[in-house]
């Protein structure tokens, strides 16, 4: 990379973030006390950056051996951290976790299978597809707030072997035709499912943001798949026949609140805003009385509260509405948000802390995937 690119991709990427900051309504002006959501998410950094150990991941030492992704679980808290304005080049505490916690992400170690090969994989330690996913768009999102020079580098070299990896998994051979195009838990599984199929779609759409080359036929491939986990009967044309419904975990399978929140997002970052299971999906959302007792209620909510945003409007102010209803009494005294069912309890608090403040985050928008 040039110094001139580089220097255009440090200015661009950076001005997604600081550049809005001047915007109205997004930070507190100068002598405006923050309100209540402002306040709830410096608490939940607060707890990310305390739950830092040594070697710069984020972990909660009470979540399930299983949850213990280091990867995954450092790929949140980077982001979660992101959504809210911090970067790692700054010299606050955050801003000083950070670059310890992208350092963590850049290490040469060899603990990712394929470190130095051609292809980087993020799941080598437990996260599977799943947490490759996730760390892959935390990379992409990072591009233009490395610290220096070399670590921009760094990061462009792990992203887009990592998206390599992606792009070639995607490629495995499946058992089902309706499962082509998407992603499950390991590199050469023959089969898909949404939860990770989105992870990877919205890292490979972060990434072609980010200058990356991601062939169009990837994220169309991806697209289709979702499309065909929308649950309703098609007429002629292949057209969904009920618009009142969404996305289920695999194709043929009902709707339910934390699918039908993932794909609505994922649709729309792809561009795919006035699909008819776009419509179907806001229309089914729109109906759905969400509670915290929802099975992964803190996966759905992220994907809700981001999908929503971009009807505009009463759809987005709603939405809005509803989540910080949710959330702000969930918020525990140090600052962390839990699980409330059996999974994503045992997922541990920095899962869910970083979930929830990507959800309350969404009147910033600073993330650059969260602006297209």
């Amino acid at each position: 990379m040039s110094l001139a690119a580089f220097s255009h991709l440090q200015l661009s990427r950076r001005q997604a973030l600081l550049g809005m900051a001047v915007l109205p309504g997004l930070l507190p002006a100068v002598g405006k006390a923050k309100d209540k959501v402002d306040i709830a998410l410096d608490r939940g950094a607060r707890h990310i950056v305390n739950s830092q150990e040594a070697d710069g991941t984020f972990t909660d030492p009470k979540a399930r051996d299983s949850a213990k992704n280091g990867y995954a679980l450092t790929a949140l808290g980077l982001m979660a951290l992101a959504s809210i304005g911090h970067q790692p080049g700054d010299p606050n505490r955050e801003g000083i976790a950070m670059k310890k916690a992208l350092g963590f992400m850049l290490r040469n170690d060899r603990r990712r299978n394929g470190s130095g090969g051609p292809y980087e994989y993020y799941g080598s330690d437990g996260g599977r597809m799943y947490g490759h996913g996730i760390a892959t768009l935390c990379l992409s999102e990072m591009m233009g707030m490395g610290v220096d020079r070399d670590q921009e580098r760094l990061l462009r070299k792990y992203t887009t072997k990592a998206v390599d990896l992606i792009l070639v998994s995607q490629k495995a051979r499946k058992g089902n035709p309706a499962h082509r195009g998407g992603w499950r838990y390991d590199p050469t599984s023959n089969d898909s499912d949404l939860s990770v199929t989105v992870w990877q779609l919205m890292a490979l759409r972060s990434a072609k943001n980010a200058g990356i080359n991601v062939p169009k036929e990837a994220i169309d491939m991806a697209v289709r798949y979702l499309k065909r986990s929308y649950y309703s009967p098609r007429d002629a044309r292949g057209r969904p026949v009920n618009l009142n419904s969404g996305c289920g975990y695999m194709p043929n399978v009902p709707p339910r609140y934390s699918t039908t929140a993932a794909g609505l997002l994922s649709l729309q970052v792809c561009g795919e805003y006035d699909a008819p299971e776009v419509i179907g999906s806001v229309n089914w959302l729109k109906r759905k009385a969400v509670n915290k007792r929802e099975q992964w209620f803190y996966y759905g909510t992220y994907y809700y509260s981001q999908g929503m945003q971009k009807r505009k409007g009463d759809t987005a102010r709603n939405a809005r509405d509803t989540t910080e209803k949710l959330l702000m009494p969930m918020q525990s005294v140090d600052g962390s948000w839990s699980g409330q069912n059996g999974m994503e309890a045992g997922a541990g608090r920095v899962y869910c802390t970083s979930l929830a403040m990507l959800s309350l985050s969404v009147k910033y928008h600073f993330l650059p995937i969260y602006q297209h």
